[in-house]
């Protein structure tokens, strides 16, 4: 087995292992993230930052998983794509032997290797997928501990209505995380009767120039556009938005906390201000003791206060760590029953569980999730308004 892994506790950066597994060899746990195009690289970095300090922590505080055997980290890179996502996953499952894998930030490579997870039967724990079917289809290797489609929307819809907006316009990029959302806005808005115009105009998450959408976009003189791309598309579009004249006229809502990233200044110095976006943590939420260990080493070594990305980076491998020293094996079996019977701990004060609930609840925690507001240029993220605050629930 030839694998490459991050040793924190021990102080080794990088350390090449060829062996056959024994006693004294660490405990893996898989990081699947975006760290080249087209997927989002920043997100994926973000994460990999929480993942690596998590190592530390729990080779350090939390003191180890298994007698003589330490965590660590093996680093695959998705690149946003499903291809790349389910040979990556095979590599961590079969060559490096993990436990478990996390760090899933695009909802299509998600949803693409828990159909291989399924017949290897190592688990998979989304970190910033939202997809709805990467719970509800109740697969015994998926679990999740971010925001789900459904509570999304909702968030959106208690905005819309708080601003009597009517006319709203999506940009939906043409991956299972945008689709779904757009349609999951239909179906809510539908099933509760409010009345809303609704335009949903769709694009490939390769586009470069949103150009000739956005004019259809402003033909329809909006109350509101949702800007639901990620990565380049996103930025592309807050920019695209303002110079035709649409924005800040017309309010966008960005449908994730990309807004909340040291870089979105660097970005947006002249659009950013007036824009709402989604977030799933506030400075204001009171944390765990080990995400204020955490925060202590993020700032540290960063020299910036740690965003959600991070935060939940840290907590996923925290809880594989976790589940592994509750069952007491690394069998995938063991760590999956773990998983679903236990209580942990993550970034937030709330224990996370996962229990085998109905629908897209399955395997499933989720935070709070926020509506922001940045009201000026250059505003600090924890500053900003919050104008919503929809409880995160699990049944």
């Amino acid at each position: 087995m030839k694998l490459t892994l991050r040793l924190a506790a021990a102080g080794i950066a990088l350390l090449a292992v060829s062996t056959v597994v024994h006693a004294a060899d660490p405990v893996v746990i898989g990081l699947e993230i975006p760290l080249s195009p087209p997927g989002d690289p920043l997100s994926g970095q973000l994460i990999r930052r929480g993942g690596e300090l998590a190592i530390e922590y729990i080779n350090g505080p939390m003191g180890g998983v298994l007698p003589g055997r330490p965590a660590a980290l093996s680093v695959q890179d998705s690149q946003g794509r499903t291809e790349s996502g389910i040979a990556a996953y095979r590599r961590l499952a079969t060559e490096d032997r993990a436990v478990g894998v996390t760090g899933f930030f695009h909802s299509s490579v998600n949803l693409a290797v828990n159909e291989v997870a399924k017949e290897l039967g190592v688990p998979t724990m989304a970190t910033q997928a939202s997809a709805s079917d990467i719970t509800a289809k109740h697969y015994d290797v998926a679990f999740r501990t971010h925001a789900i489609d459904p509570l999304r929307v909702a968030a959106f819809l208690e905005f819309i209505k708080a601003k009597k907006f009517k006319r709203i316009a999506m940009l939906a990029e043409t991956t299972d995380y945008g689709i779904g959302i757009a349609e999951e806005t239909e179906q809510q808005s539908k099933k509760q009767n409010l009345g809303l115009e609704l335009l949903t105009v769709t694009f490939d998450h390769g586009s470069t120039d949103l150009t000739p959408l956005l004019l259809q976009v402003k033909a329809f003189k909006p109350d509101l556009v949702i800007n639901i791309g990620v990565g380049q598309p996103m930025d592309l579009m807050v920019e695209q938005a303002a110079t035709l004249g649409i924005t800040p006229q017309t309010p966008m809502l960005v449908s994730y906390d990309a807004p909340i990233r040291p870089q979105f200044w660097q970005l947006h110095p002249k659009t950013g201000a007036g824009l709402y976006f989604i977030a799933y943590y506030s400075p204001k939420q009171k944390l765990s003791d080990a995400a204020e260990w955490f925060t202590k080493a993020y700032e540290a070594k960063y020299n910036e206060s740690p965003v959600y990305s991070s935060l939940n980076g840290f907590g996923d491998v925290l809880i594989f760590a976790q589940a592994v020293k509750q069952a007491n094996s690394t069998d995938p079996k063991a760590v999956i029953k773990a998983l679903e019977t236990g209580s942990f701990k993550t970034w937030t004060a709330t224990p996370v569980t996962f229990p085998r609930a109905e629908g897209v609840f399955f395997h499933n925690w989720s935070p709070p999730i926020l509506i922001l507001h940045y009201t000026s240029a250059n505003q600090d993220w924890k500053t900003a308004d919050i104008v919503v605050e929809h409880a995160g629930t699990t049944p």
